[in-house]
């Protein structure tokens, strides 16, 4: 036995001595089983070594140990995250995509390496059982790339098991393999190209719909039996019921009044659950999302990494380049008039605060007269959070978004040197034709009406506290392709104004800039068609009506005067810095606008 354990701890000591050489790190730990470690390093964990003589099993903890070591030496985190496509087993072929590329890498430095690895696979193929269509879809992905990426031989039987899929395969990948090899030692070209491939395979929406079907038949059985059994109790107590209430039973009547008390209460909570039910969904209770769960609100700065928001942004600066006198021009304008109104005012003859050298002749004349003092007058417009909410939808794509983003930024930058608070919000929505709350909703039978059915995903560009110099790089995020998909303005009006609501800044001023109706396929497919719009009129409503919030909007080649009070069409993209700078320097200019209650 004790030649065992040391044969065990010498196999497992090679392990971690390995994992540290090929990782090209000393900052590793390497745990098996159930091991837990306590220390901060990166850890590796691997299965425990079950049987001195199983070889399997040594064969798949040093394949493993390789894989995950080539992992931290040659797989960046954060770009892998940054290509990372939607949906379940999308997710998992750009995993296993990612895993053939720094296996390759390592395989082509390391000939020990290829060996276990392939070995391992090997095995591992032969013992599989291929049963569901998600198995078999991620099986002959992964068999397809080793066959193409290390020329490795294929095991016949597995190779008919997945003739379908493989085929399949070949025409969507077809041309591509070649590319994609030579883009092994470049992990960002190699992420994006894949992610992208994978991306237009649909594979997702497919295979829920074809799993789903036996399974949702099955569960409508159950559900069908259920209400039947529930419908039977229920008509049961009806009778037992209708038979007891014509007996005079003392107790019941004694006890008719605290039922009263009882009911009254109850309707007083419901009242107040209405009113709550009313605030939080802005004034619209008919409004409903079929679930929350997938929504997202993110930083723009965690959707990518710096390197890529440092590219974007100088595309945008460049696209400045070009508008530089124009913006320059605009800039000036409002600085002009935010300044003016800053020139400084003082209240005089005052018993405290900063001496009054104008008054000190007097003193000199009359020893007996007091000192002077003066206080500068506090600026009101100082005081002041103005949010510029921006449509990310995929109709803006190109020049819209473009100048939205350089007009929110040179705003930005503008008031935060007349000492107002500037924050840049946008909005979207995770997927097209509706994502997770969609595929939730179709594997529980696809109840009518569900109310609002993709993921919403609303960014957070800069917010109020972050200085412009901070935040800029993230202004050039809203050029990212791919990243403006459908729009669902109501519920993005609605989490623009909580955010304001919880700000100390007396005045609030809330700009949107759109290009038309919200629109998103997946809720107005299963929805009534002015579903998104209703909504949007009726946030709208609720904060011009009902709140301190200054509500304006800008639609760029739409009219937008049919949702809100103030606003302003401009048919030019060109004009919307000008537009914006007119529409704060009016709102500067003019009185505070009353709250109605």
């Amino acid at each position: 036995m004790e030649k065992k354990s040391e044969i065990l701890e010498n196999f497992k000591t090679a392990i971690g001595s390995t994992i540290k050489s090929l990782s090209n790190s000393e900052n590793v730990e390497v745990s098996f089983g159930n091991q837990n470690l306590q220390s901060k390093k990166t850890s590796i964990k691997l299965p425990e070594i079950e049987q001195i003589n199983n070889k399997i099993n040594y064969n798949q903890i040093r394949a493993l140990a390789d894989s995950k070591s080539l992992r931290l030496r040659f797989s960046d985190n954060k770009i892998f995250k940054s290509y990372e496509p939607d949906g379940n087993i999308s997710k998992k072929l750009y995993k296993i995509a990612e895993k053939i590329r720094y296996e390759k890498l390592g395989s082509d430095q390391f000939k020990g390496v290829k060996n276990n690895i392939e070995k391992y696979y090997q095995e591992r193929i032969n013992s599989l059982d291929l049963k569901s269509s998600e198995d078999k879809i991620l099986e002959s992905f992964e068999n397809y790339l080793r066959v193409k990426f290390f020329d490795s031989k294929n095991n016949k039987e597995f190779e008919k098991k997945l003739k379908t899929y493989t085929k399949d395969l070949n025409e969507k990948l077809k041309g591509k393999i070649k590319q994609l090899s030579k883009l092994t030692h470049d992990q960002n070209e190699y992420n994006s190209l894949i992610a992208d491939l994978i991306s237009n395979m649909n594979l997702d929406e497919n295979l829920e719909e074809e799993e789903n079907n036996q399974e949702n038949k099955e569960e409508n059985q159950k559900d069908q039996k259920n209400q039947e059994q529930k419908t039977r109790e229920k008509e049961q107590e009806e009778q037992e019921m209708s038979i007891d209430s014509g007996v005079p039973d003392l107790e019941n009547q004694t006890s008719e009044s605290d039922q009263d008390g009882q009911e009254i209460e109850i309707e007083d909570k419901s009242k107040s659950d209405i009113q709550r039910n009313i605030k939080k969904n802005l004034g619209d209770l008919k409004y409903k999302a079929y679930t929350e769960k997938f929504d997202e609100v993110i930083k723009a700065e965690d959707l990518e990494n710096e390197e890529e928001l440092n590219r974007l942004r100088k595309n945008l600066d460049q696209q400045l380049l070009q508008l530089k006198n124009f913006i320059s021009k605009l800039a000036n304008k409002l600085q002009r008039k935010l300044l003016a109104k800053q020139n400084r005012s003082w209240n005089f003859d005052l018993e405290e605060g900063l001496l009054d050298t104008s008054k000190l002749p007097r003193i000199i004349m009359d020893p007996l007269n007091s000192l002077s003092f003066k206080k500068e007058k506090d600026i009101e417009f100082k005081d002041t959070l103005v949010t510029i909410l921006i449509d990310n939808s995929g109709s803006m794509r190109g020049k819209p978004i473009s100048v939205a983003a350089i007009c929110a930024d040179i705003l930005a930058r503008t008031l935060e040197r007349c000492s107002v608070k500037v924050e840049i919000l946008g909005f979207t929505t995770k997927h097209w034709k509706g994502g997770s709350s969609r595929e939730k909703w179709m594997k529980n039978d696809k109840p009518n009406l569900p109310g609002r059915l993709n993921d919403l995903r609303h960014i957070i560009y800069k917010s109020a506290d972050m200085p412009w110099r901070q935040g800029k790089n993230n202004m050039g995020l809203m050029l990212k392709e791919g990243l403006l998909k459908e729009n669902i303005d109501g519920e993005a009006l609605k989490w623009a104004h909580n955010k304001m609501s919880k700000r100390k800044e007396e005045r609030k001023i809330l700009m949107v800039i759109s290009d038309g109706a919200p629109v998103d396929d997946s809720t107005l497919s299963t929805n009534s068609s002015d579903y998104l719009e209703t909504n949007l009129k009726n946030v709208v409503k609720w904060i011009e009506n009902k709140t301190d919030i200054e509500l304006l909007a800008i639609g760029i080649g739409h009219d937008v005067t049919r949702y809100y009070k103030q606003a302003i069409k401009i048919t030019d993209v060109q004009d919307l810095g000008d537009v914006m700078i007119n529409q704060l320097t009016d709102l500067f200019v003019e009185k505070d606008k009353k709250v109605l209650h």
